[in-house]
């Protein structure tokens, strides 16, 4: 696709060049800064100093000053110019012979004394542009000889040249381009690159001389332009590689040259440029006659037979906006990057930046968001760009205002939809993905407010899924514009996070309880109530907790107490002092409850005055349970379970009080029995279980609980105990007839309690208690179970005796293999005890054979009585 890269502008025109002599022709020009030489037909040198002009318009022309012009009087055209900057000489080939030129006066230069400044039999010849000599006052040159198949390299300096190098070739060279030691060479058949210091050479491809002219230009270091058969433009490097693509221009090309990105060639009728980049044709000029065309340091000159002209690129960034302008982004984006090495770093990087964002632009208008995103992320688009083109997104004190020339063509959303409510949602979708994308970058830390607030006006349109999250976390979401939004949209949940978030706790919950007492509508939470009950625990802010605490009890006691139950218990939230909530709570009685058990059987707070109050309120419970008609036995069992025990586990409660409590209650025995117990009244205990309740399960039970954190001993009494009232009941039993069942019933909890638990008692003890009347049958179990426990006990005596007797005995053989050692004690041997040398026999022998002073056991022993000493000898050396 067609480009606009390059402008014809008329530099020399005919008139001022030959005047009316219409038969003097351009053969050749060369270009030094604003100067420009002109080789004509008729032996002559023209010289010609161009400005540029640029117009009001920005339009670029030349204006050019005729200086001299000079006659070389060889009456043969000037084949070739080239300047030597340094030496302010021009290197002129005319008639087959090279000489030099004063770049000023024209006037020819003098041989200088021992050196000639002229080479005869010439054909062509070329400068060295990357010279290998590092002399600054003198030019490297390459000349092709008519008569023999060499290569020449010369030192061109301002009256002499001087060979230093001759370079055979396998044919004639007819063109030739010199870059450091490579010689890129067109022979009769094929191109060649040549290294003259080493002599290695390289075969390109072949090439016919004879049907058209060979075209060879160096474009850059160690890099040529070739003209290749089926008119292809070949690029190669001194290894005789190609680096880059062909491209493809016409069969007739005659002049070429490189302006990069692009590559200009020239043939009969049509001047034509090429991208490096994608080898595309980008540009076609009409140009008749032309025969002559150059690059010099960048600028590029056509000549005609009768006038110059100058190629002028249009500035990159005016091209790429043209590109952009037709949506032709990959072109623009390749010609932007190719053009990084023209250009300066930092102004790249700006440049580079502007056509990534716009680029996305485009793309984000064509609905390819993820390369838009993409370009967007590149080119570090200011987001608020991007969030101006959707209405009333922005906070209305944002202070932001477009890029100046703008980015894109599009006023707003609705003009780029054009009223299409599908690709209006896509659009909108698409922001609240690349909002939510950068939010947290560095691009975004000049603008987090605006991206905040328009993220959330859209989740809140949108009922987006993230309005929660986004209100949860870290944000800086504008107050003043977000609450009419999230009021339009019925979030009024999220609104109350948002004044949450912004400190302002009381207008969160006064809002929340207007949403949970229905009378406002919000479907965010079905359990609202359940979050502001746990909102209120975690807060730590007290005054709210007890002023919002009355209505979250009223609505669900059991749920509102976990205000209280479910606080943390760490140092970032205040604490509540229990008895300020259990005063609070006097007025709800089942909340008190809870709260009781919370601070009892869940944190387990050891103080007497919660187990007690805890214990009334379930005595009281019981008693009212009991009181109603008809009882609820369910209730009333759930209830006992709960005060019973409580009674059994806490040690902590008023026993006295609560005993007092329910002296009159013939239905409480079972307590009554567990709170004589926590008296260390078991013979009360046991009397209400047996003969009051006649709940033997219980009493074992009891036997049991009581001893659990006592020893055996004590476990042994109260089953004797509890035996002693079953065999006493039994007796009173027998004596009066009226009991006579109640006697067999005891003797039989009796047998029961002596099978079950036969391994507690004294067996001989319980023997002599029994009566005699008392079958060996009827005591089967026990007897068994007591023999087994006697034999046990007798032989683990004697396992434990004999164990005892061998470790006697090994501790006396260790002691007399100890005492036979010899111990060596000498003046210049130390106690490890004090470190003190030896000056007398006596010692005393540690574990290991390690003598220390008597006087230092002694008081070792002295501090440490635990410790023992395997061996005490004295030994004499």
């Amino acid at each position: 696709m067609s480009v606009k890269a390059f402008e014809l502008v008329p530099a020399v025109e005919r008139d001022l060049l030959m005047g009316d002599k219409a038969r003097i022709n351009i053969e050749c020009i060369e270009c030094c800064g604003k100067h420009l030489y002109v080789g004509t037909n008729d032996c002559f040198i023209h010289h010609f100093l161009l400005d540029e002009v640029t117009s009001s318009k920005g339009k670029l022309s030349y204006s050019a000053q005729k200086l001299l012009h000079k006659y070389l009087g060889l009456k043969k055209p000037v084949a070739e110019l080239r300047a030597a900057s340094a030496l302010e000489r021009l290197i002129v080939l005319c008639d087959g012979i090279v000489f030099l030129i004063d770049m000023v006066t024209l006037e020819t230069v003098p041989s200088a004394a021992g050196g000639g400044a002229k080479i005869r039999g010439v054909t062509a010849f070329c400068i060295n542009e990357n010279p290998v000599n590092g002399d600054p006052f003198c030019v490297e040159m390459c000349v092709l000889s008519s008569k023999r198949r060499t290569v020449q390299i010369y030192m061109v300096y301002e009256d002499r040249v001087q060979l230093v190098k001759d370079v055979s070739t396998p044919e004639q060279p007819c063109a030739v381009s010199l870059d450091g030691y490579f010689l890129c060479l067109a022979l009769a058949t094929q191109y060649m690159i040549l290294n003259y210091n080493s002599g290695a050479s390289q075969d390109l491809f072949p090439y016919n001389s004879e049907e058209r002219r060979p075209i060879l230009k160096r474009i850059g270091r160690e890099e040529f332009l070739l003209a290749a058969p089926g008119g292809l433009g070949m690029f190669a490097n001194a290894e005789g590689v190609s680096q880059r693509a062909p491209v493809n221009w016409s069969e007739g090309v005659i002049g070429a040259a490189v302006c990069f990105p692009y590559v200009v060639a020239l043939d009969e009728n049509f001047i034509t440029i090429h991208s490096m980049l994608d080898q595309q044709l980008k540009q076609t000029l009409s140009f008749r006659d032309g025969h002559i065309l150059q690059d010099f340091e960048g600028k590029v000159i056509l000549a005609s037979t009768k006038a110059v002209y100058v190629l002028v690129p249009l500035p990159l960034e005016r091209q790429i906006q043209d590109l952009l302008a037709s949506h032709r982004v990959e072109e623009a984006l390749t010609l932007t990057e190719g053009a990084q090495r023209n250009i300066p770093k930092d102004k790249f990087q700006v440049l580079h930046k502007r056509i990534l964002q716009q680029v996305g632009f485009i793309q984000f208008s064509q609905l390819q968001f993820q390369e838009a995103r993409e370009h967007f992320r590149k080119g570090q688009l200011d987001v608020r760009e991007l969030i101006s083109l959707y209405p009333l997104l922005l906070p209305a004190s944002s202070s932001f205002t477009r890029c100046h020339p703008p980015l894109h063509e599009f006023a707003d959303l609705n003009h780029l939809a054009q009223g299409d409510q599908e690709k209006v949602l896509l659009y909108k979708n698409f922001l609240i993905s690349y909002l939510g994308e950068v939010r947290n970058t560095e691009v975004v830390n000049v603008c987090r407010e605006d991206v905040d607030t328009a993220l959330l006006k859209l989740y809140a349109e949108q009922d987006h899924e993230s309005l929660l999250d986004l209100l949860a976390s870290d944000n800086t979401c504008l107050l003043t514009d977000s609450i009419p939004w999230l009021e339009k949209y019925h979030k009024y949940f999220a609104l109350g996070l948002l004044y949450h978030y912004n400190g302002q706790d009381s207008a969160a919950l006064q809002l929340w309880i207007r949403l949970a007492d229905g009378d406002l509508q919000d479907s965010t939470r079905t359990d609202l109530y359940e979050y502001i009950v746990d909102f209120l625990s975690s807060c730590s802010n007290l005054d709210l907790v007890w002023t919002y605490a009355d209505w979250a009890l009223l609505k669900d006691p059991t749920i509102g107490m976990h205000i209280f139950t479910k606080r943390p218990l760490s140092k970032d939230v205040s604490q509540l002092n229990p008895d300020d909530v259990i005063t609070y709570l006097g007025k709800h009685s089942q909340p008190l409850l809870l709260y009781l058990e919370y601070l009892v059987l869940e944190r387990r707070i050891q103080k007497e005055k919660f187990h007690t109050h805890l214990a009334m309120l379930y005595l009281e419970r019981v008693l009212s349970l009991q009181s109603q008609s008809p009882t609820d036995e369910v209730q009333l069992t759930t209830a006992r379970e709960r005060l019973q025990a409580l009674l059994r586990e806490s040690n902590l409660y008023r026993v006295q009080l609560l005993l007092d409590k329910m002296e009159n209650c013939e239905q409480l025995l079972l307590e009554r029995a567990t709170l004589h117990g926590k008296l260390e009244e078991p013979e009360r205990a046991l009397h209400i279980l047996v003969h009051q309740l006649r709940d033997f399960r219980s009493a074992e039970a009891f036997c049991l609980w009581a001893s659990s954190c006592r020893d055996s001993a004590y476990q042994q009494r109260l089953f004797h105990l509890l035996l002693g009232v079953y065999l006493d009941g039994s007796h009173r039993g027998q004596s009066h007839a009226a009991a006579a069942g109640g006697s067999g019933e005891l003797e039989m909890a009796a047998v029961d309690l002596l099978n079950r638990h036969g391994e507690v008692f004294d067996a001989i003890r319980v023997l002599r208690l029994l009566p005699e009347s008392w079958s060996l049958q009827l005591l089967r179990p026990f007897l068994g179970r007591a023999v087994r426990a006697s034999m046990h006990a007798c032989r683990t005596s004697q396992i434990a005796l004999g164990l005892a007797h061998s470790e006697n005995l090994q501790l006396l053989h260790d002691r007399l293999k100890e005492r036979k050692k010899q111990i060596l004690v000498s003046e210049k041997k130390g106690c490890h005890l004090c470190h003190n040398t030896f000056s007398e026999p006596d010692v005393v022998c540690l574990p290991g054979a390690v003598p220390v002073h008597t006087h230092c056991v002694a008081h070792r022993v002295r501090d440490s009585p635990t410790k023992r000493l395997l061996t005490n000898s004295s030994n004499h050396t």
